[in-house]
């Protein structure tokens, strides 16, 4: 009869953090198998207060860490080979009868080298896993600051990865913990600093153990960290209900309504702020966040909100405006940055996170319509008078660019898709093609390609985008949905004209 493989996690290193069953299964084995480098074993230290004295124990030395090996296939060659080496001869113990608990620090099959004992011997050999306390769990009860909460997301990261990778992901999660620091620490840190997130880092070294450190990561020494030390990113959340050192604002856009259209970097800071100030309707947009206050307000005080959100940062808050699409088209951006420039904001940071537009966004479900010089209108006279709504769209259509028409009408305001249609055919062909979009990533999203003389008014109302094609606009029909396109191409009478 053989014996049986445990894979023992016995936490990150304080001895009273191996669980009950990992100390009786530690204790009960025939043999105590552990890796380590060159010299004494942190897992055998670790689970020594378990052992019997009379077992027999594994020493498993890694021929090589993170020096040079004459390996001809070099490093992984190298494991790879000790691995399997390593594995024959714990296969000895087991097939003569024996258990073997082979000790992992942290859990077993967490960035552990039991994985690779396990792929192994299990297909020959009865095996079962206790699970440990994991190195992020115990950095995250050193510095006493919660790792997730609600529905934010946890990345575990190797401090291995290249930096713009690392950089990348740090943008885009919640939380982090990155792992396997030492030499690969001052790459971490600057891709922290790349991710503009070195300010919430913390720096835990040895979790658990006596010679525990915990600090801010920007202040710490690299060229005196160890393997075994960490790096994290706490909840969001909870650095909201800190009071921040100085506050800002920043202006972002949420896209045009899909949650997959926000940026990575908007949502990073939809994360970071302690307050959000915006209209009603892409405040809803948000999730809402333990500890985070939100501010909403009608769509027509966007002076009072600006105001508002400066007065939040002045006291210390970090403020996120929120508009839909992008915020510097015909949305908060300038708004902010308008009351920012008064003499008592002036002091207050103001920063800009862009975002996909609703113009975009349309083009982008029929191809190419704004490939080439293209204008952006809105509509509304609410802010500006008609006679220079109109003095533009002659000036584009005479100009013959594709143009996108925003806020082209309201349950109030008919008459100026009637009007633009007028104009547009002083100018362009009545088979110049023109898209509406409607609630565009939204449920009752709709887009058609019509002719210009056919365009119907009536059928236009706020959730609508036009993009009003120019002469080299072209729609291919061949396919199951018509493909629009701008030539990026002139030619010479074209060009002339």
């Amino acid at each position: 009869m053989t014996g049986k493989l445990w894979g023992v996690g016995i936490g990150p290193g304080d001895p009273e953090l191996v669980t009950v069953k990992g100390a009786r299964v530690i204790a009960e084995a025939d043999v105590v198998a552990f890796h380590s480098a060159r010299g004494s074993s942190i897992a055998r230290r670790t689970a020594e207060p378990y052992l019997r004295g009379d077992q027999i124990e594994e020493h498993l030395v890694y021929p090589v860490t993170t020096g040079t090996t004459d390996h001809p296939l070099g490093y992984d060659g190298a494991i790879a080979d000790f691995y399997t080496e390593a594995a024959e001869r714990l296969a000895v113990h087991l097939a003569a009868g024996r258990s073997v608990a082979l000790l992992a620090a942290g859990d077993p099959l967490f960035y552990s080298s039991y994985q690779h004992m396990h792929v192994r011997l299990a297909d020959r050999f009865e095996t079962e896993i206790v699970p440990g306390v994991t190195s992020v769990s115990a950095a995250s009860a050193a510095l006493g600051e919660p790792l997730v909460e609600g529905e934010e997301v946890l990345t575990v990261l190797p401090g291995t990865l290249p930096v713009p990778e690392l950089t990348r992901r740090l943008r885009e999660t919640d939380s982090a913990a990155i792992l396997k620091l030492g030499r690969t620490f001052p790459a971490v840190r600057q891709a922290l600093s790349d991710a503009g997130r070195l300010d919430e880092a913390r720096y835990v070294e040895r979790a658990s153990t006596d010679g525990e450190r915990v600090g801010s990561l920007a202040d710490v020494d690299e060229t005196a960290v160890p393997y075994f030390s960490i790096a994290v990113v706490p909840s969001p959340s909870y650095a909201a209900t800190e009071a921040p050192a100085a506050g800002e604002v920043v202006v972002v856009g949420l896209g045009p309504g899909d949650a997959r259209w926000t940026t990575p970097e908007v949502r990073e800071e939809l994360a970071r702020a302690t307050d959000l100030v915006g209209y009603t309707t892409y405040i809803d947009r948000v999730p809402a966040r333990p500890g985070q206050r939100r501010h909403a307000s009608d769509n027509r005080v966007e002076s009072e909100r600006a105001e508002m959100a400066l007065d939040l940062a002045a006291r210390g808050a970090r403020v996120v405006v929120v508009s839909s699409g992008d915020p510097g088209v015909f949305a908060m951006a300038a708004a902010v940055l308008e009351v920012a420039a008064e003499p008592r904001w002036q002091h207050v940071p103001v920063r800009v996170c862009p975002g996909v537009t609703a113009a975009n966004a349309v083009a982008s479900r029929v191809g190419a319509p704004l490939g080439h010089d293209y204008a952006v209108i809105s509509l509304s006279d609410r802010l500006k008078p008609w006679d220079v709504v109109e003095h533009r769209l002659r000036a584009v259509m005479a100009a013959d660019m594709a143009v996108a028409i925003y806020n082209p009408a309201s349950r109030t305001r008919r008459r100026q898709v009637v009007t633009l249609k007028e104009l547009a055919l002083e100018y362009r062909d009545p088979a110049t093609p023109v898209i509406v979009g409607r609630d565009v990533s939204g449920p009752e999203e709709t887009v058609t390609v019509v002719d210009l003389a056919d365009l119907d008014p009536d059928t236009i109302d706020m959730r609508c985008l036009l993009i009003v094609g120019a002469s080299t606009t072209a729609v291919d029909r061949s396919g199951p949905t018509p493909r629009v396109f701008t030539s990026r191409r002139y030619s010479t009478e074209s060009a002339r004209t």
